[in-house]
Formats: C-alpha cells, structure tokens, sequence
C-alpha cells in the first residue's frame, strides 16, 4: 500500500494508523490474522509428517533438542530451513517416526522399543523434574493438549505441547510413551482436498505387554487395531535403567467448521481483553493528566512568561526578572561528556526506528505467530538497517556541539550499544552452551551475527554519520556566553535524582500492565498477538516521556538550572530502573524458576531489555526537551 507524498499526505498518516490499531485491538484474531505461510491441500491418504520441536520448561527456560531424550529416532534425522530468529529462539525443527496418512485412522500403531540406558532413565528423570514438555509440529500447527475448562467458560481450553512424563506420590516416575493424536480438517465442498486446521494430542503411560518381539512386525497384546486407549486405563510405563520402553500411538481425523484462516484462534485465545483495556483507560488517564499540565504551562504560565519579557523596554528591568529567560545565555552551553550524548541519542534514534517498523510489520500481520521466528529476524535485520539513522543524528547532534572528531562518534556509535549486548549475549550463550541445551547459538550463527554487525551495520553507520556532518549545522536560537551563568541553591525536588527518579515512574506506569503480559509470552512459553494494544500502548509510551520530560524540563529552567541535556534524557530513560525492578518482582512471584542458570539468563535477558527501553525512552525525552527548548527560547526577544 502506497501513501502520497507531501505534508498533507504524511499529516494524513498517523490517524489512520492509530484507528487501524484500535480496529485490530478490538477485533479477534481472525481479523487481523495475515498466515506466515501459505495454504496447502490435502487429499485423501497423502502423507503427513508430524515435525519435533524443542522440549520447553518454564522452570529452567533452557530448551532442549527432542532428540536430547532417548526417543525413537527416524533412519536420518533432517533439519528444516531454520530461519535466523528460529535458532536464537532455540528452535530445533527435525522430521520424526510419526507419519500419518491424510483422513486415514490408525489405532495402536507401535514405532519403536528402545532399551534406556542408566544415563537416558536420568536424563528422562531430570526432564520430567523439571516440568519438561515436547513440541511437536503438523502443516506449522503446535500440537496442543485439551484441558478441562473453567465452569461457565465457553471456550475451549489448551496447552502447548505435552508433558515428557509424570511422578506419582510413590517417587517413581513415569513416561509418556503413548500419544493420542486427533486431527482436525476442514473440507472443500467443491473438490476432494481439505485442509488441517487443528493438531491434538492426549498422552498416556502404558506398560505394553507382548510376546517374543519382532522389529519388523512388533505386536503388542495391550491393544490392537480395534481398541482406543484412554488415560489411566492400563498400567503406566515406570522409568528404570535397563528398561524397554514401546512407544506407540494413536490417530483420528475429524472434519471440523473451523476455516484455515482462523485455524490459531485456539492458539490465540485470550481472556484477558477486559484488562488489555483497562491498562489503556490507566494509560490515557497518565496521559490526559500530563497533557493538562502542559496546556497548563504552555498556555499559561509559559505564554504569559514570553508576553512580559517582550514588553520589557530596558536592560535593568531584564535583570530584574527572574525565571527562565535569565539563563538563555546558557540553555544551549554543550553539556560534560557531549560526544557520549550524541552516542546515546543516535543509538536511540536507530531502536526506535526498529521498533516503529516492526510494528507496522506486525500490525499487518506478517509477524503473526504462524511465521515462527519472523519477528525476531525482521528485528534484527531492522536493527542493522537502521544504522544509517544512529549515525545521521549522532554526528549532527556532535556537529551542533561544535566538535571535530566525528569519526571517534562514529565508532562508539556503531560499537557501544552493540558491543555491551553482544559482550552479555555471549557470556548468557556460554552458560546455555555449558548446560548441553539447544538454546544455544550455534558459532556459525553466531559468525552470522558478527558478520551483520561489522559487515552491514557498522558501514552504514559511517554512510549515515557522513551525510550528517556534511549537513549545515543547527544553528541556536540564542547566542551563548562566554562565561557560564551561576547555578543558584535548589530546592530539594529539583536536585538531579530525584527529579530523574520520580520522571520515569509515569512512563513506566503507561505500560507496566501491557509489560505483564510481554513478560508472560516470554517466559511462559505463551504467545503474544495482541499488535494494536501493544502500537496504542507504545504511542502513550512516547507521549508519556515526551509530556513528564517537558514538564521537569521547564520547571529546572525556571529555577535557573540551565543543564537540562543529560537530564532530559535521563529522566525519561529512568523508566529503566523501574522495568527491571517489576521483572525482579515477577521473577519471584510469577516464576518458579529454581536453577541458578536459570536465573542467571533471566536477568540477563531482562537486563539487555531493560537496557534497551533505557535508550528508547531517553531519546524520546530528550528530543521532545529539545523542541521545547529550542522553541521558547525562540519566541522571546534577546538584546
């Protein structure tokens, strides 16, 4: 979709995308759902390969291959095509023994007997301990497991994948050896193909009994081709060393209503669209409550503030006034550590554009669910791209500051931000690397990465940092001085960490309910979808640190603290502080994470992130302070 250029077009885009955002916000799924892949059709007995996954914990959050357990293992094991956010999600797709023929069922279908070994009974012990559950993949469908749903509720319950086993209260553990599986397809009236729209599976522990075994033909005598096992209804397969475990399973298609494209509704099922709401009715309260502060000091005190400094007539009467004209000789003095600022503020300037266009990507679908790992390739690649935005705005922003050494700003530009969270990623990659899970990157995607970095980024830093030098520099609106102007005695409200610490609990409180559920989707293993709460949470975000900065910023100006740089972007960027304390509260009231590794990659993945939302929402308080300073100093007459 093309949008006309010009400023009356451009003006035309932001409403249009906010009430698209509203209209998806408030619409299901299916409305908004843009597949990631395409359909397929299906005829009566073509084959169906059902792909693993990763085995997934939110005990540890340390994924493992499928293979990392003594499974029955097809004659070659073959990846899929991984894209580059599927392995830095630990994603670990692989074909497997169970091949199903379309709209064909089959009952007590035996794959395998694998003797364990003392080291594979541990190994399924220890998983088991830990809560273990097998994904497993149909036509880009996740296996689901139905549960029992609440009395009064309509809707269907599930959970992703199924549970490795159990342990009963007598401490032996038991292995889910047996699946059910249930296949729902949705057929073409006009033609014989259908479609999968669902992929379910019950498991079960049964010990099977048989006779002398044979490979090629294995029967068992605890089922057979007439007989549907039911959970509980045999006894349960005990893991021990030197045991034979026969892995078995069930299949039956059923023909359903669903359609393909709203196949994910039951994946993407929320209940929680009253408190979605309720968290941007709290956010626009924020909002309003700021927005009439500023009104308050725009219209007012602000307004009647550069009426009676215009109307003096003499200097005398100008160095009678008090307030923040006084310090106009020294608004615009370059702050201490400039170069680090501009650093910051290009760093920033190249999250949000990141962060803007994924977006719009996922408003539109192309980032659903479905597209597995899309979403954390297209930021990553975004990221990389947006390179030629941090270099434009760090060497303008230096270039105003009257410095020279553009290419030092440069180089810390393209290597500070990306360099700490590479230098973190690293280390939290050795430990998963140390506990043998498939979470960890492999060194050749992670070579891909290094390669991204200095061989596409880091270039179009330089490209962005030269055409913003060659630009004419932004010229102050007022002359400074030569010497800079006394600070007076402040109040101690106005003392720099305060006012820091309290400007980031309102951004932080726009979006810290929409933060519970991110966090949810990251470390339960849920999915998040909800792309229009989240694009109208993220404007309220930018105009919550845009409107708290302004405010604090005009209030330090008037009382004659003319070093309003570092605090502009500090006191947005402070929100930070209060991300990483609510995840330091969810970690012990949401999680059950009892590993030291485990918790050790928790907070250093939430630290990156809270890093990030630091530099984020500090560029966006410190170019709102920026206009708003440029501004009025603009709008008063200066002898």
């Amino acid at each position: 979709m093309a949008i006309a250029g010009g400023p009356r077009g451009r003006l035309l885009v932001v409403p249009l995308l906010v009430a698209a955002a509203v209209v998806l916000a408030s619409s299901p799924a299916r409305a908004f759902y843009l597949p990631g892949v395409a359909p397929r059709d299906f005829q009566k007995d073509d084959d169906l390969q059902v792909k693993v996954n990763k085995l997934s914990s939110i005990k540890t959050q340390l994924p493992y291959d499928y293979y990392f357990l003594d499974y029955c293992k097809p004659d070659a094991i073959k990846n899929s095509a991984e894209n580059l956010g599927e392995v830095l999600r630990g994603d670990r797709i692989e074909n497997s023994v169970y091949n199903f023929k379309m709209r064909r069922d089959e009952s007590c279908k035996v794959v395998c007997r694998p003797k364990l070994s003392p080291e594979a009974a541990k190994n399924f012990k220890e998983k088991i301990d830990d809560e273990y559950r097998v994904n497993m993949i149909l036509d880009n469908l996740p296996v689901v497991v139905p549960r029992q749903t609440r009395e009064g509720s309509q809707a269907p319950g599930f959970e992703h994948g199924y549970r490795v086993g159990y342990k009963l209260k007598d401490d032996k553990y038991y292995i889910n050896n047996h699946l059910s599986f249930k296949v729902l397809y949705h057929e073409d009236l006009n033609s014989p193909e259908a479609r999968i729209v669902g992929f379910h599976v019950i498991p079960s522990s049964i010990k099977h009994e048989y006779g002398d075994w044979d490979a090629k033909n294995p029967i068992v005598q605890t089922c057979n081709a007439n007989t549907k096992i039911t959970p509980g209804s045999h006894t349960p397969q005990e893991v021990a060393p030197d045991a034979y475990v026969v892995f078995s399973y069930d299949v039956t298609f059923e023909a359903s209503e669903i359609i393909w494209a709203s196949r994910w509704d039951v994946y993407l099922l929320s209940s929680d669209s009253q408190i979605h709401w309720f968290s941007i009715i709290n956010s626009l309260m924020i909002v309003l409550f700021l927005s009439g502060m500023i009104a308050m000091i725009m219209m007012r005190t602000l307004y009647k503030d550069i009426a009676n400094y215009n109307q003096l007539d003499n200097q005398e009467e100008a160095q009678e006034e008090t307030g923040w004209k006084l310090v106009h000789g020294d608004a615009f003095r370059p702050p201490v550590h400039s170069g680090l600022l501009c650093v910051y503020v290009g760093t920033g300037v190249q999250f949000f554009g990141m962060t803007v266009v994924t977006m719009m990507f996922a408003l539109l679908g192309f980032l659903s669910p479905a597209n597995r790992g899309g979403l954390m390739t297209a930021m990553v690649l975004l990221w990389v791209f947006m390179g030629v935005l941090a270099g434009y705005t760090s060497s303008r922003l230096y270039k105003m500051f009257k410095g020279n050494e553009w290419k030092k700003i440069t180089l810390k530009t393209a290597f500070m931000f990306p360099g700490i969270i590479f230098g973190v990623f690293f280390v939290l990659n050795a430990l998963i690397w140390g506990e043998k899970s498939s979470g960890a990157v492999p060194f050749g995607t992670m070579f891909a990465l290094v390669l991204l970095w200095f061989g596409i980024s880091v270039p179009l830093v330089f490209v962005g940092s030269f055409l913003g030098f060659k630009q004419p520099a932004i010229e102050d609106p007022v002359k400074t001085n030569k010497i800079p102007r006394q600070i007076p005695e402040q109040a101690w409200y106005l003392q720099p960490a305060f006012s820091i610490l309290a400007g980031g609990i309102l951004p932080f409180g726009a979006v810290f309910i929409e933060l519970f559920f991110i966090l949810t989707s990251i470390w339960l293993n849920q999915f998040y979808y909800i792309f229009g709460f989240l694009f109208i949470v993220f404007v309220i975000l930018l105009v919550t640190c845009a409107e708290i900065t302004i405010v604090l910023c005009y209030f330090q100006l008037c009382s004659e603290d003319y070093h309003w740089w570092w605090r502009a972007y500090l006191t947005a960027g402070s929100s930070a502080l209060y991300l990483f304390a609510y995840a330091i509260f969810y970690f012990f009231n949401k999680l059950e994470i009892t590993k030291l590794v485990s918790g050790i990659l928790y907070f250093g993945y939430m630290l990156i992130i809270s890093y990030a939302f630091f530099v984020l929402t500090g560029t966006i308080g410190f170019y709102a302070c920026f206009w708003f300073v440029r501004k009025i100093y603009a709008s008063v007459k200066i002898d």
